[in-house]
């Protein structure tokens, strides 16, 4: 809708430039940092529209998140953990990803940002098209990432009340500036 919600997400993993502002992770300025550094100090993004490849297979694509990752044994795990989010992806890994449901496609791009073993995971728009019943089993995922697994999850939502029911903090962007900030109601 305009808001810069897609754009801040791309800004802070380095995927459209920072104009103004500095984007820091960990303390550290991460602003001017190639896409790929910022992945391997562990930022992923799970994009708006999924952006799979489409003719490749769930398990393939699941293999492209870890593309950057050389620890064997972190990655049998993460695919793992993976599988026990989503269990519909380890039945379907052989399955064309263009051919799933729009709900598993959406656990999959889940998936895929997952495997590159993030501290950041950056969802754009997760509910965006879905069924109800795949949205909540989408929120459950993510409360379980934020509370069992102790990941920092930055969500994007246009469907602000939703976020906010499982958000520690919200920011409401309009035009690209921040009009209003804080806690979230729990």
């Amino acid at each position: 809708n305009g808001a810069g919600k897609t754009t801040t997400l791309n800004a802070i993993c380095s995927i459209v430039k920072v104009r103004e502002g500095s984007v820091e992770l960990d303390g550290r300025d991460i602003t001017r940092v190639p896409t790929n550094a910022i992945v391997k100090a562990g930022v992923a993004q799970s994009p708006e529209g999924r952006k799979l490849f489409a003719e490749l297979t769930v398990r393939e694509n699941l293999d492209m998140g870890a593309y950057l990752r050389r620890d064997r044994d972190g990655l049998a795990a993460d695919l793992k953990k993976v599988y026990g989010l989503f269990p519909i992806l380890e039945e379907r890994q052989r399955q064309a990803a263009g051919s799933l449901s729009g709900g598993e496609q959406q656990m999959l791009a889940i998936g895929r940002a997952l495997m590159t073993d993030p501290v950041l995971l950056a969802l754009d728009e997760p509910s965006l098209g879905l069924a109800p019943l795949v949205i909540d089993r989408i929120y459950e995922v993510i409360a379980k990432l934020r509370d069992e697994m102790k990941m920092t999850v930055l969500l994007v939502e246009q469907n602000a009340q939703r976020a906010l029911d499982i958000a520690d903090y919200g920011y409401i962007l309009e035009t690209g500036r921040v009009v209003l900030d804080g806690t979230a109601k729990k």
